[in-house]
């Protein structure tokens, strides 16, 4: 591990001192996450795992390698089976894990050929039990996975392009990017060959392999801001230049969690071609000043509320790039509010895009196979997932688009889903995950197919998103409906499956202000399965009070407390 140099440039009295920075000095780790990566660095751990513990098995893996450094290349160890959630904070590491392994697919802009996609699918089925989930970051997730077979996944990936390197851990994670890059018609300009120049110059290096905590990007030119540009670490969204060039605005600070913020403009313009230097900036000002002493202020968001954009800028520019950026605009509002590019949208070709939903973002290898064949069959051979737990078939002749869309629904793949199965997305939960306390997916299905059932014909977007712990991996605060997973206590004395509720929470598009986090009211708490009465009471109450073309986000920010409250709280208290 090597420290940054003092350097002249920044003023000193504006750094927020004693959080371990290696610009101001602080070369001896303050916690055991930096004390490993400090022993060796996570990308090393590749080899120990093809030399000696594939061949060992998992009880020969090393504690810090596998609670630590495994994550560098991609894998987390899985929660072990049937243990309850009320546990999931007081076991030590150990019995929380099983010998199995989450493991993800780095798949940058969530671009995919029929080979890859194949090659996805095939891994799945083999070594996965057949389960794979499409994440809201455009990778595909695997479970039950042996630390035994991974050298020949990696293999099987790396034959057609794909890895798994920094997927995971303390590193730039996977590059999110539009789905549509290069073939739609609502684009400033295509992303797609800045995102790449990052992923080939940078992923994987270790530069920036040691950083203080994990780190996000996205790199997106669509109109529809497809890619949560206002929640990244940093992001680079298109917008036409002062001189009427495209090129991009960035955004940094972004990220949710328990102490969510909304990134903040630098107001820099940035023409495609620097984009990657830019990244390198940022990444290394995140390197060097970023918080090492606690775990839970060391994302680039608490440096950036302390700095604010303003300084920012400057360390950045004058440190990093070697002079000033020119200024430049904001983004403006998206299109018309959607961001998931599901159903049809016409390309500059002629042909279509067809978006699908899966269930949830669960779907499994059988599919993912069958998906490719129709990509090839229909399409023109790429398949591309989107941030929102969805995909898209491209390139499809629009005589051959009723015939495409009814072999997805063959596979649970739904062009024309309900309102509420497109607008809910969940986290992996208490199912695979050793920080969750509560069922996800599970409940989520069961809660948009009751929603179905009871409000049938329902066409205003709704969005619910169920997250199984306090981490907020499904974006809990900045959905319409947002259901962060708790236990609560019966009148027995009783543990059962809860929530608590947020309520309102929005996107920004271009305009910082109009940014929202979800509201939570005191008390809201609601257990699973009072779930679809409570928010059936909820959207019927918004139906009949709306203005016309009022969106649920704006209603309910000034619903009267007992619309939006829930009767059988009372019921329960929090474990």
């Amino acid at each position: 591990m090597t420290t940054a140099p003092s350097r002249p440039g920044a003023d000193r009295s504006r750094h927020r001192k004693g959080q371990g920075q290696w610009a101001l000095g602080y070369t001896e780790p303050l916690n055991p996450n930096e004390r490993f990566k400090k022993d060796d660095d996570g990308l090393n751990v590749r080899q120990r795992i093809v030399d000696l513990y594939s061949k060992q098995g998992f009880d020969s893996i090393d504690p810090s390698d596998l609670r630590g450094r495994m994550r560098w290349l991609g894998l987390y160890t899985q929660r072990e089976q049937g243990i309850p959630g009320g546990l999931t904070a007081t076991l030590e590491p150990e019995e929380l894990d099983a010998p199995y392994f989450m493991l993800r697919v780095r798949i940058p802009g969530g671009q995919l050929t029929v080979e890859q996609l194949r090659a996805v699918a095939d891994i799945s089925s083999t070594y996965g039990r057949d389960v794979a989930d499409i994440t809201d970051r455009q990778n595909i997730q695997y479970h039950w996975i042996r630390i035994e077979d991974v050298p020949a996944i990696w293999e099987r990936l790396e034959a057609v392009g794909l890895n798994t390197t920094e997927a995971c851990g303390d590193t730039p994670r996977n590059i999110l990017g539009c789905p549509l890059a290069g073939l739609s018609e609502h684009e400033v300009l295509d992303g797609t060959e800045a995102l790449r120049s990052i992923e080939t110059r940078w992923i994987g290096d270790p530069e920036f392999s040691n950083l203080p905590r994990k780190f996000k990007t996205s790199v997106n030119g669509c109109r529809h801001q497809c890619t949560t540009h206002e929640i990244h670490d940093v992001a680079f969204q298109g917008v036409v230049g002062p001189d009427g060039t495209p090129g991009f605005d960035v955004w940094v600070g972004g990220g949710l969690s328990t102490n969510p913020k909304f990134g903040q403009r630098l107001g820099m313009f940035v023409r495609p071609e620097q984009v990657e230097q830019v990244w390198a900036g940022i990444a290394s000002v995140f390197r060097d000043y970023g918080y090492r002493r606690s775990r839970t202020r060391a994302r680039i968001k608490f440096l950036m509320a302390d700095w604010g954009p303003e300084f920012f800028r400057e360390v950045l520019e004058q440190e990093y790039l070697g002079g000033a950026f020119p200024d430049g605009p904001a983004p403006a509002a998206p299109l018309d509010g959607t961001r998931d590019h599901v159903g049809l949208t016409p390309l500059r070709d002629g042909t279509l895009a067809v978006g699908f939903t899966p269930r949830t973002g669960r779907t499994s290898g059988t599919a993912l196979e069958r998906l490719a064949e129709l990509a090839g069959a229909y399409g023109n051979g790429q398949v591309r997932f989107t941030a929102e737990q969805k995909g898209v078939v491209l390139g499809v002749a629009p005589e051959r688009v009723e015939e495409l869309i009814a072999a997805l629904a063959e596979i649970d793949l739904l062009v024309r889903p309900s309102a509420f199965r497109r607008g809910t997305m969940a986290c992996t939960g208490i199912e695979f995950c050793k920080l969750a306390i509560v069922n996800t997916k599970g409940t989520a299905h069961e809660l948009y197919t009751e929603l179905d059932r009871r409000l049938p014909g329902w066409e205003t977007p709704i969005s619910i998103n169920v997250n199984g712990c306090p981490n907020s991996c499904a974006r809990i605060q900045v959905a319409d409906i947002g259901l962060k997973g708790m236990l609560l206590t019966d009148a027995a004395g009783g543990h059962v499956e809860g929530f608590q509720v947020h309520l309102g929470g929005r996107l920004a598009g271009g305009d910082a202000s109009q940014a929202a986090f979800g509201r939570k009211l005191r008390g809201l708490r609601v257990a699973a399965a009072d779930l679809p009465d409570y928010i059936e009471g909820l959207l019927r109450a918004y139906a009949d009070a709306r203005e016309p073309g009022q969106p649920f986000a704006d209603w309910v920010v000034t619903a009267p407390a007992d619309v939006v409250q829930w009767d059988g709280a009372a019921r329960y208290a929090e474990a």
